[in-house]
């Protein structure tokens, strides 16, 4: 069975673009298709379309070597604080129920 490769697949407007880390300092420039409305003059005078980036291989802990917690969405806060909430939850569904069961043995207790 012959399979036949689709035509128009792949992106043909590859065009030079500079990528940033702002956080390490650190920027290159290769070719992209990634769509931007920023640009920046790069080392050679022109002006090419910026990208932003959150981590590279300048900033990754990975290639840095140092461990650290990269968060620039706030993913880690809301990770504690849910798991904060949940714990509050725990510990007053089980006061509710210490309380309820200690109502429920004093009427026990009543009733004889």
């Amino acid at each position: 069975m012959i399979q036949i490769m689709k035509t128009s697949l792949h992106p043909t407007d590859y065009r030079p673009v500079v990528f940033s880390d702002d956080v390490a300092g650190f920027a290159f420039l290769t070719q992209s298709t990634a769509p931007t409305n920023e640009t920046i003059k790069w080392e050679d005078g022109n002006e090419y379309p910026l990208i932003k980036m959150h981590i590279s291989s300048a900033s990754h802990p990975y290639f840095t070597g140092e461990e650290k917690i990269i968060d620039t969405e706030g993913r880690v806060d809301r990770y504690k604080a849910k798991f904060a909430a949940a714990e509050a939850r725990k510990d007053l569904l089980a006061s509710k129920a210490k309380k309820a069961a200690a109502v429920k043995a004093k009427r026990a207790n009543e009733d004889k």
